[in-house]
């Protein structure tokens, strides 16, 4: 299969798993990626989680012990080195009373184009929240949402809260695409791509494996909202594919519009996986860089 013309990482984050922004660029060579967008993800005191401190930059520990996440001043950082390498992203937390305002501000004064990554211990649409998207739309920000849900099925079929969640439920994201026509909204996560099968709510695991049992809620949602893309990024968006290589290839196909080649950490598992499944050229295209170009178009 030939590659495409070029390859753009929608899912990327600087200053994190061991890698500085040279070494993240060292990455992007390796695997013969073009750019990508740099995202943040602000974390805020009291969603700290002391276990993925670990994986992020010590220069973000507050003096209370809490991380700040991946920052706006570690994405200018790397984008002021490599800008060539990175197009800006930045999603401040919805909660602050002047998230809007910070949103336009990361505009104007550092180029940022991308509204993400959102990663918050709140429902998609809670007010404030919609409020930062309309303004994302206003900027031609398309907006990158992490989901994990709030509760998945126990051994004996009742629901267990999961302390990690973000977002809530595809329930929640619809609203979301209807309160916001005219902003575009990009899932990720294995919040939002377990609902590929049909048993998404009977599926006690985070990350579903094993055949997809029927078109799950993902397909209304593409086909009712054109507002909704999607990165095959990570452990969630890979697996989701790969899971049923089969469906996978068709599900691509039927979505090739929709879907954005992104990674959310180093290396080459989704390309490689990709090479496997045999696409047509215009399909391999949009998803490798078309679908990212169309949202956030390069500049010379």
């Amino acid at each position: 299969m030939a590659k495409p013309i070029r390859l753009v990482d929608d899912h990327q984050h600087a200053f994190w798993l061991d890698r500085d922004d040279a070494g993240l660029v060292q990455d992007l060579d390796e695997q013969d990626i073009d750019y990508a967008w740099l995202l943040t993800w602000e974390i805020p005191p009291d969603q700290h989680d002391p276990n993925q401190t670990a994986i992020l930059n010590p220069n973000n520990i507050r003096a209370d012990g809490t991380h700040a996440g991946l920052t706006l001043q570690d994405v200018i950082t790397a984008h002021h080195h490599f800008p060539a390498r990175f197009i800006p992203g930045y999603c401040p937390y919805p909660a602050l009373p002047n998230a809007c305002d910070l949103l336009r501000a990361a505009a104007k004064i550092h180029g940022v184009r991308i509204c993400g990554e959102w990663k918050f211990r709140m429902l998609v649409n809670d007010p404030r929240t919609l409020e930062l998207f309309r303004v994302a739309g206003e900027l031609h920000m398309p907006v990158l949402l992490h989901f994990d849900v709030p509760y998945l099925p126990g051994p004996d079929g009742r629901p267990v809260y999961q302390k990690q969640w973000y977002g809530g439920t595809v329930e929640n994201l619809e609203a979301t695409l209807r309160a916001c026509p005219g902003t575009n909204f990009i899932g990720h996560a294995p919040g939002f791509w377990r609902e590929i099968s049909a048993n998404a709510d009977q599926d006690p695991t985070a990350y579903p494996k094993g055949p997809i049992t029927g078109p799950g809620r993902l397909y209304r949602l593409f086909e009712t909202y054109p507002n909704l893309f999607a990165d095959l990024s990570a452990n969630s968006g890979r697996t989701a594919i790969a899971r049923d290589p089969v469906h996978g290839r068709n599900f691509i196909l039927r979505f090739a519009d929709r879907l954005l080649f992104g990674r959310d950490g180093h290396g080459g598992d989704l390309w490689q996986f990709l090479q496997t499944l045999d696409l047509p050229q215009d399909v391999l295209d949009k998803t490798c860089f078309r679908n990212a170009e169309r949202l956030v178009p390069p500049q010379s």
